[in-house]
């Protein structure tokens, strides 16, 4: 690794230790410092074990530090988004370029739970942010994230609850490395062998315990019943909204194009008369020179418009692993994706299934720039009509007043003597 590079991790190492000592709460003693520089180790210890390049072993040392300072805001829940801000602004603070910026904000993306790692140093992050799974110290760990939780509900919990939660997620759990899945796989399942070989503890009033320590388990049955169809009733009226709104748009677009259609077909007929019949009367009858010249102008002007209204537009066709972590592209759109391969379309659009949030507003964008580009057809349309519209009436009182005024007219092969 370069000096360069051995500089900016010691500058990060200094300002993540930092916020965790003055700005993340006590209260998370799990998720501290500690946490962080254990998840560097194993990071940096994988990384000698794949051999990553000078660039990747960069960036995943960064995202490992990174990783959890989003705690900083003083809960859980959408630490991710925090932690790639807090990131992003210290790394662009140090002018680190701007690829390696947008790689460490989508390793630390990958770890939010559930975990979806694509690369290799996603993999490896994500697995050593785990790695405590598989040691002799999960135990400890595993006490001490109860402790943070406890703290930060104010509230007991229950220790068969906590043990059954933790066997659960053993078993459902795997490693995404190579690495992870023939070193750490096998220790972590002893652990859960512990785990259920253990003793149950005293039972003390189940349902109490649950009301106390999670209050959203108490709601009535029937109260959930009907918040779950009241949920299903507000999907159906979403898909149906969508389904609606993008059938209207796709009539008006072609309406649109329909009616651009009539206008080049009726112009490039007025200009077929014009070239055949009007130009080769004008050297016999000067007077409708203007009136003809206005009337051509008028048709390939209105041609012009009607053409721009109906001329397609397409966009790169690619998108990249960044713009999926960070839900900027919309995969319902061919532009985006038609040059992409088979596999990374699979990959792009099974993360966006997975995440509802991603889905709804691909839906959204997708309504939003069909009016766009119906919005750019419809001025163009009316720019053509309008230029049709007063065009023909200046042109029909140029030809009025060109026939009533009249002028000298000279036979074939005739001069006109002015």
């Amino acid at each position: 690794m370069s000096e360069t590079s051995a500089e900016l991790l010691t500058a990060v190492r200094n300002y993540v230790t930092d916020l965790f000592t003055h700005q993340v709460k006590p209260e998370f003693v799990f998720h501290s410092l500690e946490h962080t520089e254990d998840v560097v180790e194993a990071s940096s210890y994988m990384a000698d074990h794949y051999r990553l390049n000078d660039e990747d072993h960069l960036v995943l040392l960064l995202a490992a530090w990174f990783h959890d300072t989003g705690y900083t805001k003083g809960e859980a829940t959408g630490h991710e988004d925090e932690s790639i801000k807090i990131a992003t602004a210290f790394l662009n603070r140090n002018n680190v370029d701007e690829t390696v910026i947008q790689r460490v904000g989508s390793c630390i993306e990958a770890t939010r739970m559930p975990q979806s790692p694509v690369s290799l140093i996603e993999k490896i992050l994500c697995d050593a942010d785990l790695f405590h799974l598989a040691t002799d110290d999960f135990k400890a760990r595993s006490q001490l994230l109860r402790q943070e939780q406890e703290s930060l509900l104010g509230l007991k919990i229950d220790k068969k609850e906590w043990r059954k939660n933790n066997i659960s997620f053993l078993e459902n759990h795997k490693y995404f490395t190579d690495y992870g899945l023939e070193k750490l796989e096998p220790k972590k399942h002893e652990n859960l062998d512990r785990l259920k070989k253990k003793k149950q503890v005293k039972v003390v009033e189940e349902k109490e315990e649950k009301k106390v320590a999670f209050p959203y388990l108490s709601e009535p049955a029937a109260t959930n019943k009907e918040a779950k169809e009241q949920q299903k009733n507000t999907e159906r009226g979403a898909q149906t909204m969508f389904r609606t709104t993008s059938h209207n748009h796709f009539e008006l677009s072609g309406l649109a194009d329909s009616k651009a259609h009539i206008m080049i077909s009726v112009n490039a007929i007025i200009i077929s008369v014009v070239l055949t019949v009007l130009l080769g009367r004008i050297v016999y009858e000067r007077q409708f020179i203007i009136p003809t010249i206005t009337l051509l102008l008028v048709s390939i002007s209105t041609i012009i418009f009607a053409i721009l209204a109906t001329r397609p537009s397409i966009s790169s066709g690619k998108f990249s692993e960044e713009d999926i972590r960070a839900k900027k592209t919309n995969l319902l759109f061919f532009g985006n994706f038609y040059r992409m391969k088979l596999e990374e379309y699979q990959w792009g659009m099974n993360e966006m299934l997975k995440d509802r949030e991603y889905l709804y507003n691909s839906m959204i964008k997708d309504i939003y720039f069909l009016g766009v580009v119906l919005s750019k057809k419809y001025r163009y349309l009316r720019i053509a009509y309008t230029i049709f519209m007063w065009g023909i009436i200046l042109s029909s009182i140029a030809f009025g007043i060109a026939a009533i005024i009249g002028s000298p007219t000279a036979e074939p092969g005739q001069l006109i003597d002015y």
